[in-house]
């Protein structure tokens, strides 16, 4: 593997938590440990932005960030990990990496204890990180739904640790049929190894939502459900999907701690991570 670039990308816009901005502070933090001069950030803009009549908050900063971090991507060398920011951070990471290469051969491995698959009509929120994988699939409003080589198929997409579905995304996921590891497949990496090869894919895109691993592992994320994975379990799954297909890229997101202190204490759990990410690979068995 190539060395990782990084991209960093402290948009709060797309949280629906009333402490989005401590997003921009959870950015910032692991910002502190990357290298310098392999890193670029996105200037996102201070204003929450409108929504502009499309049912999605703060559209008009969003779709904003988006070309902003296009132009940044263009610039790259690849694999390129994505520090948010909300979720919906790497929206035009994800597109770029899928439309860089053959239709069907990415495969995109959603970390994430919640599927983010509601619509504007599902949504509870009109908060888009909960909408960033409907858009991916090519459902959202302008400017923010992928379309052409960038959209990405259901059947390349792969939820991982995912343990909590609005009503709405488990009849879509159920009618449309994409692959679910829950956290119990995390007792053996290659159960996920082979959800990615039933996707017919040979490399991978890995969004990765802190909220995947269980509270217990780290305390800065907004919305936390129980029974989730931990480090060692997440870490191993991304050595061994390394290990197996190619890394087009990768994001750590939703990072939200509520201090410097609190976000030193999460720190050597979201390094870990990004290690396995983006560090040698060692025998996963």
């Amino acid at each position: 593997m190539s060395p990782a670039s990084f991209l960093v990308v402290p948009q709060w816009q797309g949280s629906g938590s009333s402490r989005a901005m401590r997003l921009i502070d959870g950015a910032e933090a692991i910002r502190g440990d990357l290298p310098t001069t392999a890193t670029h950030s996105v200037a996102v803009p201070a204003a929450a932005g409108e929504a502009l009549g499309t049912g999605v908050l703060r559209y008009s900063s969003l779709t904003l960030v988006r070309e902003l971090a296009e132009a940044e991507l263009a610039v790259l060398e690849a694999p390129i990990v994505t520090i948010g920011g909300d979720c919906a951070a790497d929206l035009a990471s994800v597109q770029h990496a899928v439309a860089s290469h053959p239709a069907g051969s990415v495969a995109v491995v959603w970390f994430d204890a919640h599927g983010d698959l509601n619509s504007v009509s599902t949504s509870p929120s009109g908060a888009f990180h909960g909408m960033v994988v409907r858009a991916l699939l090519g459902d959202g409003p302008d400017g923010l739904a992928a379309t052409g080589p960038a959209r990405l198929h259901h059947e390349q997409l792969v939820l991982a640790g995912t343990r909590a579905l609005d009503d709405g995304e488990s009849a879509f996921v159920d009618h449309i049929g994409i692959r679910v590891v829950g956290p119990d497949g995390f007792d053996d990496p290659q159960t996920l190894v082979a959800a990615v090869e039933a996707t017919g894919a040979s490399a991978v895109y890995l969004h990765i939502d802190l909220d995947v691993l269980d509270p217990a592992a780290v305390d800065g994320i907004g919305f936390p459900e129980p029974f989730g994975v931990s480090p060692e379990q997440l870490s191993d799954a991304i050595r061994a999907l390394r290990a197996r297909f190619e890394l087009v890229g990768a994001a750590i997101t939703e990072f939200a701690p509520e201090s410097p202190e609190a976000a030193g204490r999460d720190l050597p759990v979201i390094l870990r991570v990004l290690g396995a990410l983006t560090g040698p690979l060692r025998d996963v068995g």
